[in-house]
């Protein structure tokens, strides 16, 4: 069968699942927020160790309940996505109850120089990339995922008619700059582990972080307007707030380190905001500087 048909039984598979109401479905997220720090699967891991990380000042109680909350958190937006999916956007966006910075997005797009849209995994990036799509053309650079079947749903559920998905592989600068130079808009998401040979090390919450430098090269070679936007909670259920905010000074420094320590420190502030709508459950830390001699901090480290 072909990975588009099975990506369409996929769909329908989903749209069944989500059609159920939000208090059922918010349920179902909890239940499993409880199974991944009842077994300690790979989210609780990832969550506590990134928390034992960046947030060391911390007693190990308030780590603890902060890792509880990560989990809840992350396995609700697991869950509003899947629903944002598979429902109209018009619906979604009804759910964004604050809008700040929207004009500021569509002055950049009206300048014609170009817009940049940083956007990290914070809150719900999914229904940021719908309202981003309501406002015009948008190049979304993604990671592919290993399973066709995954990419083609992939496709599916992420294709409005304003949004063209970029592979984030060789071509994907290229196509990134000629639609920057052309005035349209890019989405990026700036917080995932480039290869060692796309990024360079700069602090994030006070550990050293490979970053990615796309960004800053795009916006250093094309001059284009770089934004940071994000839809975040604002506490009750299904209702987010929309920001969409000028990126600091420094985004598109020549040099790399001093661009990427500014884009970090960007990111870190947004996810401040409530750490536990950031994905903590990702492993950020995975690559460590070369001649550092830091292991690997997810492996477990055999005793000498």
């Amino acid at each position: 069968m072909k990975p588009e048909t099975l990506a369409g039984l996929l769909y329908r598979s989903t749209a069944l699942l989500t059609s159920l109401p939000w208090p059922w479905l918010r349920a179902l997220a909890d239940a499993l927020a409880w199974v991944w720090r009842r077994l300690d699967a790979r989210e609780s891991k990832v969550a506590r160790r990134n928390l034992q990380l960046t947030y060391a000042e911390l007693l190990p109680s308030q780590r603890d309940e902060l890792h509880r909350r990560i989990l809840r958190t992350t396995a609700r937006q697991a869950f509003e996505t899947l629903r944002f999916w598979t429902r109209p956007p018009a619906d979604n966006l009804a759910r964004l109850r604050e809008r700040h910075g929207e004009a500021r997005y569509d002055a950049a797009l009206a300048s014609g120089k170009g817009v940049i849209v940083v956007a990290p995994h914070f809150g719900n990036w999914e229904l940021l990339n719908q309202w981003l799509s309501s406002r015009g053309p948008i190049a979304i650079v993604y990671n592919p995922p290993d399973s066709k079947v995954g990419d083609a749903f992939l496709l599916r559920v992420r294709g409005a008619d304003n949004i063209r998905q970029v592979r984030a592989e060789g071509p994907a600068v290229r196509q990134l700059w000629k639609t920057l130079k052309d005035g349209g808009a890019v989405g990026i998401l700036p917080d995932q582990q480039p290869k060692l040979g796309d990024g360079v090390f700069a602090p994030f919450f006070g550990v050293q972080a490979l970053t990615m430098t796309l960004v800053s090269r795009l916006a250093e070679r094309t001059g284009a307007i770089v934004l940071f936007a994000w839809c975040e909670r604002t506490g009750a259920d299904l209702e987010f707030a929309l920001r969409v905010e000028p990126a600091p000074d420094g985004i598109a420094d020549s040099d790399p380190v001093a661009a990427a320590t500014a884009l970090n420190a960007m990111i870190e502030r947004i996810a401040r905001r409530d750490p536990a709508q950031y994905q903590w459950t990702y492993k950020r830390y995975g690559a460590r500087p070369p001649g550092s001699g830091e292991p690997n901090p997810y492996k477990e480290q055999t005793p000498a």
